[in-house]
């Protein structure tokens, strides 16, 4: 309860305080609708709104996953051999540098705009970084003393890595996930908002808005923001899993 309960608190007032000051002040809907009107579109528009949470968080989980392997497996080329970790240090960082505005037109004019392959790619590089940053950081801080008994073993450098290593960068993995998760949606989402496909959450929302419908706007707006808190608690349940203690039973013959 002491995890949950005080932001559950918190959210409740807010959004009640939000209610009333809409009604009483008697704010125009296209400057901010009241909760009530949101979760009216919300039931309303229950289907679409499914429909395009589940296109948005499937462009954004494969782009997710896709940064994730490209970012570890670069992360462990670059710890084992530092000519290729000076090339790609600058190149991750130009890479985070890019931003998504300019990226995802870019994209689309490259790729067919008929296909969700150009938001992906965009999810993708934007988790690539933050996940390679955090993944040679944890690998460099492997105990010394480990890797030289794996070494005194007569292991190999990509033995150690796997059995040392890498376990040990799974905190800093993590880190860099809780940030990669939900940054993997707000860029699937931001792509959307330059042609292509319109089926996902960025083409309902402008979509909504030009039609001056803003509950139902804010009801996509309140969709996407669900889909990124189930990637970052996804990440957050992996990071527990890995956590829990592992225990070795003995049988006797």
């Amino acid at each position: 309860m002491r995890t949950w309960l005080p932001p559950l608190l918190v959210g409740v007032a807010i959004l009640v305080l939000w209610q009333v000051l809409t009604v009483a002040a008697g704010v125009p809907s296209f400057l901010l609708p009241a909760p009530s009107a949101i979760a009216e579109a919300l039931g309303d528009n229950r289907s679409g709104i499914l429909d395009a949470t589940l296109a948005t968080g499937r462009n954004a989980l494969i782009g997710l996953l896709v940064g994730i392997v490209a970012g570890i497996a670069a992360a462990m080329v670059a710890v084992r051999f530092r000519l290729v970790d000076g090339l790609l240090g600058p190149l991750a960082a130009a890479a985070a540098a890019v931003p998504i505005v300019a990226l995802a037109p870019l994209l689309n004019s490259l790729y067919s705009t008929t296909t969700d392959l150009p938001r992906r790619m965009v999810a993708a590089i934007v988790v690539f970084f933050p996940v390679y940053v955090s993944t040679v950081k944890g690998l460099r801080q492997a105990p010394r003393v480990h890797v030289d008994l794996m070494t005194s073993y007569a292991a190999t450098g990509w033995q150690v890595t796997r059995a040392v290593r890498l376990p040990a960068a799974l905190p800093h993995l993590f880190t860099g996930l809780r940030i990669a998760a939900p940054g993997a949606v707000i860029a699937a989402i931001i792509a959307e908002y330059f042609g292509g496909l319109q089926h996902g959450l960025g083409s309902r929302i402008i979509s909504a808005a030009a039609n001056t419908a803003y509950p139902r706007a804010w009801a996509y707006v309140t969709a996407a923001m669900l889909l990124g808190l189930l990637f970052l608690t996804a990440v957050v349940v992996a990071e527990q899993f890995t956590r829990r203690p592992r225990t070795i039973s003995w049988r006797s013959k």
